[in-house]
């Protein structure tokens, strides 16, 4: 059996294992549906609108997510080549990252509306530290000796970025990528929370007002699903990127 094959057979199995434990559950212990659908009340629930308010929400948190990278990115870069500039905005960040995003939401919906603006910028501000972070760390983590050699034959700050930090930052920064591919959705939706008439938050918020358990499910496998479609994206891509090293745990 091909390898590939064989490692998407593990979570499927496990999943079907847990969908048949919890319809058997559901059913022996009568639990009423306003408390615990089953699974398949859960399917039945799934019509096409579904799939536009999750299109919105997984676009949302796409948006955010690229514009956080690059901005993370780029910060990075600027507190690797400049120490007080590191020392003045790496609190910032911090501070930032330690704010709850629910309380920043709704001054988000004040300042840019019910849009999409204030969804995007919720993803944006989730993803955004765990990418400043690991790059800065990625930045920095060259050895030694090769920064000695690179300064023995005199390469420039140019070839030195190029040639050797952003490689050596390369796993860095894609394990952020993995985090944050997750982080993105959970920011859209919170972000939908507080001021929005689509997307899976709406609909979950929506689906609880009028204790429609079924449909709140529907939407919350939705927003999964989307977690888990960008997490093994970026972890396709990481295997294609590093490809000097062995990404899988043995």
């Amino acid at each position: 059996m091909k390898e590939p094959l064989k490692n998407a057979l593990y979570p499927l199995g496990f999943a079907a294992a847990f969908v048949v434990l919890w319809e058997l559950a559901v059913r022996l212990f009568e639990i009423p549906v306003y408390l615990l659908p089953a699974p398949t009340a859960v399917l039945a629930a799934i019509d096409g609108t579904l799939g536009s308010h999750m299109m919105v929400t997984l676009l949302e948190a796409l948006a955010g997510f690229v514009i956080a990278n690059i901005l993370g990115l780029v910060t990075a870069v600027i507190f690797v080549h400049s120490k007080p500039i590191e020392k003045g905005a790496f609190p910032l960040a911090i501070a930032l990252k330690t704010t709850p995003l629910v309380a920043l939401a709704p001054l988000l919906v004040v300042w840019l509306g019910t849009g999409y603006s204030s969804k995007i910028i919720a993803s944006m501000l989730i993803c955004f530290f765990p990418i400043l972070v690991n790059s800065v760390k990625g930045l920095k983590a060259i050895e030694y000796e090769a920064w000695e050699l690179f300064s023995t034959y005199k390469g420039t700050k140019w070839d030195m970025f190029w040639k050797l930090r952003l490689p050596t930052s390369l796993p860095y920064v894609l394990s952020a990528l993995k985090i944050s591919s997750s982080l993105a959705i959970v920011g859209a939706i919170v972000g939908e929370f507080v001021g929005a008439n689509k997307g899976l938050g709406y609909v979950v918020l929506v689906s609880s007002y009028h204790m429609d358990t079924p449909i709140m499910f529907s939407a919350i496998f939705a927003s999964a699903a989307c977690g888990l479609l960008l997490f093994w994206s970026i972890a396709w891509l990481e295997k294609k990127i590093i490809f000097w090293q062995r990404v899988d745990e043995l």
